[in-house]
C-alpha cells in the first residue's frame, strides 16, 4: 500500500513538473522590446547611408531571444521642418530611443522638447548640436568624431604627397595653387575641416595660393558642376583640390573626366570620410588620400548606448567626453594602407 502511494506521488510529480519548468522558463526568457527611430538629414549622403547600414547590422546581430529589435528610418531630405514632423511620428509609433542626424545642428530645440516631453532618450549622431543645446536635458547624447582632427589629417596626407612628388608644382613657382570644395554654407564641420587642412599644410612648409572655392553641399553631382566652373575659370592652374568629403572629391574627378582631360593634367585630390567609393578611388589611384571616419565604431557605440538606455543598465564600455559625448578617432588613408580599410 505504501509503495502504491509512492508510485502515485511520483506520477503526479512527473505530470506537474513540466508546468513548473515551463513557468520558470517563461520568466527567464522575458523579452525586451526595442523600437529605435532613426531620423537622417539626407540618406543620399553616402557616409550617412553607410553608417546607418552599419548601425542596423550591429543592432540585429546583437539581438536574440532576450531582445526583439525594430528599427524605423526616416529621411528628411534636407528639411528641418520635415525632420521635426518625422520625429513626432516616430514618438507616436512608440520608439523607445531616438537617433537623430540633424538637418540643422543649430536648431534642435523642437526635437529635444518632443523627446523630453515623452521621456524618449535622444542620441544625436554625426552632426553635433551646439554645447548649450546638449545641456538642455540629462537624456541627450552625441556620437561622432572631432572635425578638427579630420582637417589636420587631411592636411598631413596632402603635405606628404606634395613633398614626395615635386612635379605636383607643375608651373614650378614654388607654390601649390589650390581650390576648396566645401559642405554646407556656415556648417561647423565644413569650416573646421577647411581651416585645419590649410593650416596644417602651411605648418608643414607648403606654400599655398588659393585660387577659389565653392559650396557643393557634400554632394558629388553638385561638386562636379562647381568644379567644371572652376576649371573653366582657372584652366590648368589648379594643382590641388581639397574637398570636405569623399563625394565632393570624387565629383571633382568626375569634372575632369567629363571635360576629357588626360590624367597627366589632373591635380591631386583629397577627401574625408573613407566611404567605400572613396576607398576604391584610392585603390585605383584617382584619389590621393582620405581620412577615415570610423562609421563602424560610431555605429557600435550607438547600439551599446541605445540598448543601455532601453534596458536601463550601466553605460559600461563607453567613454564619454563633456559628460554626454562620444568621439571616435579618424585615421589617415593612402594607397599604402587602403587595403586595411577595404572590406
Amino acid at each position: 500500500m505504501k509503495g502504491k502511494k509512492i508510485c502515485i506521488m511520483a506520477i503526479s510529480l512527473c505530470m506537474v513538473l513540466p508546468y513548473l519548468c515551463g513557468c520558470q522558463s517563461g520568466q527567464d526568457k522575458k523579452t525586451t522590446r526595442m523600437h529605435i527611430g532613426v531620423a537622417c538629414y539626407n540618406q543620399s549622403d553616402t557616409f550617412i547611408s553607410e553608417m546607418v547600414g552599419c548601425f542596423k547590422e550591429e543592432l540585429y546581430a546583437g539581438s536574440g531571444d532576450e531582445t526583439e529589435v525594430t528599427v524605423t528610418c526616416m529621411d528628411a531630405a534636407g528639411s528641418q521642418r520635415t525632420q521635426n514632423d518625422q520625429v513626432k511620428e516616430l514618438i507616436s509609433a512608440g520608439c523607445s530611443v531616438l537617433c537623430v542626424n540633424l538637418v540643422d545642428r543649430t536648431d534642435p530645440s523642437e526635437i529635444i522638447d518632443l523627446a523630453r516631453d515623452n521621456d524618449v532618450p535622444l542620441i544625436f549622431f554625426n552632426r553635433e548640436p551646439v554645447a548649450e543645446d546638449m545641456k538642455q536635458w540629462d537624456k541627450i547624447y552625441y556620437i561622432g568624431a572631432d572635425a578638427k582632427q579630420s582637417g589636420i589629417m587631411q592636411g598631413e596626407v596632402a603635405a606628404e604627397a606634395i613633398k614626395a612628388d615635386k612635379n605636383l608644382d607643375r608651373n614650378k613657382d614654388g607654390k601649390i595653387q589650390y581650390v576648396v570644395l566645401e559642405g554646407e554654407p556656415g556648417h561647423q564641420d565644413a569650416i573646421i575641416r577647411t581651416e585645419n587642412a590649410v593650416n596644417t599644410l602651411q605648418k608643414n612648409g607648403i606654400e599655398l595660393e588659393k585660387l577659389g572655392g565653392g559650396i557643393a553641399n557634400w554632394n558629388r553631382a553638385q561638386s562636379q558642376n562647381r568644379m567644371i566652373q572652376m576649371i573653366g575659370q582657372y584652366q590648368n592652374q589648379i594643382e590641388l583640390v581639397l574637398a570636405n568629403n569623399d563625394d565632393m572629391a570624387l565629383g571633382a574627378i568626375d569634372a575632369y573626366k567629363k571635360l576629357n582631360y588626360t590624367e597627366s593634367a589632373y591635380p591631386v585630390f583629397f577627401g574625408i570620410d573613407g566611404t567605400s567609393v572613396g576607398l576604391e578611388a584610392i585603390k585605383d589611384g584617382s584619389l590621393s588620400g582620405t581620412v577615415y571616419n570610423d562609421k563602424e565604431g560610431q555605429a557600435l557605440a550607438m547600439v551599446k548606448l541605445a540598448k543601455a538606455l532601453v534596458m536601463k543598465t550601466r553605460l559600461e564600455g563607453l567613454t564619454f567626453e563633456k559628460e554626454n559625448c562620444i568621439y571616435l578617432p579618424y585615421s589617415e588613408v593612402t594607397i599604402e594602407n587602403v587595403d586595411e580599410y577595404l572590406p
